[in-house]
């Protein structure tokens, strides 16, 4: 029974265990290489955007018809041509900060400028 009550406060104590994060390598610049971690493989046409203070909402025309994707804010305008990340699909998604539910929007780690 001691050998028990040793073993579970041993246990107890060496607390989580601390991983390394998945990030890629960045440049000098603190940017990730366009190329690590986070393929582009949708491209489109910026048709609109809504910046707030954390991200930029942008409705991309493509191959997959207008859809409407966020990231992190981004200097983008009306007309760019980008390419983005694969991410996450919601629906009926209700943005508090821009008063708005959007029927499907993409969030995504990735965008490029082209």
């Amino acid at each position: 029974m001691k050998a028990i009550l040793t073993l579970l406060v041993l246990l107890g104590c060496t607390g989580p265990v601390a991983a390394a994060p998945n990030h890629p390598a960045v440049d000098a610049s603190g940017q990730a290489p366009a190329h690590a971690a986070f393929p582009t493989p949708n491209k489109g046409t910026v048709q609109d955007v809504i910046h707030t203070d954390t991200y930029s909402y942008i409705q991309v025309s493509g191959a997959n018809g207008p859809v409407w994707i966020a990231t992190l804010k981004l200097d983008v305008a009306k007309g760019t041509h980008i390419a983005y990340s694969e991410g996450t699909v919601m629906t009926d998604f209700v943005s508090k900060t821009l008063n708005r539910t959007f029927k499907s929007i993409i969030f995504v780690e990735k965008v490029i400028v082209e």
